[in-house]
């Protein structure tokens, strides 16, 4: 099936072609139901009329003007960020990596111009993910993920998730970052305590360190709220997005403070395609459509929903232990019989015409489209109950 691409990637066994809405079509006219969301990109599913209109609209205007100067789709979708968040101001660039990178560089640009250049260290969670530049991968927290590229770079100190007590340990006078997943996506699906990430803010607060929310994931309506930190109360100073920013275009965006956003000075940070033209006006347009109540309100009663049946499915076939999340981001833990597993699952599941995802190796993850209906999710847990069923049956 792939004879040109590198084999970093372990294709799936079918090629999709075409998708409308959470329904996707492969190559030989087979039916699938997305409960996947293009791991959390696809937003309002797929090919959703106000992102087409936008993307075509704009593609017969200007595709791309480079950053020497800005343009109107830039500052609408930049003008929505702001208005709707803590921030000051936005950096746009190509990816949730691209993201954490220019997050994790102006704190350190930031430290180093107000306190020179000893406070350097990065503050950061095991079994995080931030990304796969040789800079996000070793903040990470995953050998699996860094360890074939070292030398990793320096100045960077793990502590576990949610454990408040190492958590004031690690921050010191040489912090100049700390950065957390809200939920921990990757590794499991796991929410963070309130009282984790309100320590964070009084830990920064106190040694004068940027708190960092990493909310690619977790951001863009997916648990809920517009971001997830709206659901705790704790303002971060950097915040990163993309995934659903552009509903499946490629973008990724940095958001900040007043106070730390002028260390970005002229020439000190950039990307070449950041702020393209065409993938601001289609994230400018998921942004209406994300941002509403109607959408919002189905994100929370369609995730209630989810994780109901999820539960009663795990109950009734002994497959599941616990099934966890925020809104429309649910992990379903294998019991220990079945650990280890996740990906067995998951193939199985595409084979019988539904799309879910794994979150290591214990973790069923499904990540729709925000806007799912009632018909699409029923349809995709009955052919997901299937599937378990037939597998548990056959060990």
């Amino acid at each position: 099936m792939n004879r040109y691409l590198t084999p970093n990637f372990a294709f799936a066994p079918i090629i999709p072609e075409r998708g409308l809405g959470s329904r996707v079509w492969d190559t030989q006219g087979r039916e699938y139901i997305d409960l996947a969301g293009g791991i959390a990109v696809n937003a309002l599913g797929h090919c959703h009329p106000a992102l087409v209109a936008a993307l075509t609209g704009q593609a017969g205007k200007l595709w791309h003007i480079s950053n020497l100067y800005t343009t109107e789709a830039a500052q609408a979708l930049a003008e929505r960020l702001t208005k709707h968040t803590f921030a000051d101001k936005v950096f746009f660039c190509n990816s949730g990596a691209e993201a954490n990178e220019a997050a994790l560089k102006l704190a350190r640009k930031y430290a180093r111009d107000h306190f020179g250049s000893g406070k350097n260290e990065i503050v950061a969670c095991t079994n995080a993910f931030h990304g796969r530049t040789l800079f996000t991968v070793s903040v990470g927290g995953q050998p699996k993920y860094s360890h074939d590229f070292a030398p990793l770079p320096a100045g960077i100190r793990h502590i576990p998730f949610n454990d408040v007590q190492a958590l004031r340990g690690a921050v010191n006078g040489q912090t100049c970052a700390v950065i957390i997943e809200p939920v921990q996506g990757e590794s499991g699906v796991l929410p963070a305590d309130a009282a984790f990430l309100q320590a964070a803010r009084e830990v920064c607060d106190r040694h004068q360190a940027a708190l960092i929310f990493d909310e690619v994931q977790t951001g863009m309506g997916r648990t809920g709220r517009l971001f997830a930190y709206q659901q705790y109360g704790t303002l971060p100073d950097i915040l990163t997005s993309a995934k659903a920013l552009g509903g499946g275009f490629p973008i990724g965006a940095m958001l900040t403070t007043d106070r730390f956003a002028p260390s970005f000075g002229p020439g000190t940070h950039g990307s070449t395609f950041g702020g393209n033209p065409l993938a601001c006006a289609v994230g400018a347009a998921a942004f209406d459509v994300i941002n509403s109540e109607a959408t919002l309100d189905n994100v929370r009663v369609q995730g209630e929903k989810l994780r109901g049946r999820l539960a009663d499915i795990g109950r009734r076939y002994g497959v599941f232990d616990e099934v966890r999340g925020q809104g429309l981001l649910i992990g379903c833990v294998l019991a220990g019989a079945y650990r280890g597993r996740a990906g067995e699952l998951s193939a199985a599941a595409l084979n019988a015409g539904v799309m879910v995802l794994v979150a290591g190796g214990d973790v069923l993850r499904l990540a729709p489209s925000l806007l799912l209906n009632d018909d699409d999710a029923g349809e995709g847990l009955a052919r997901l109950e299937k599937t378990v069923a037939e597998w548990v049956t056959a060990g």
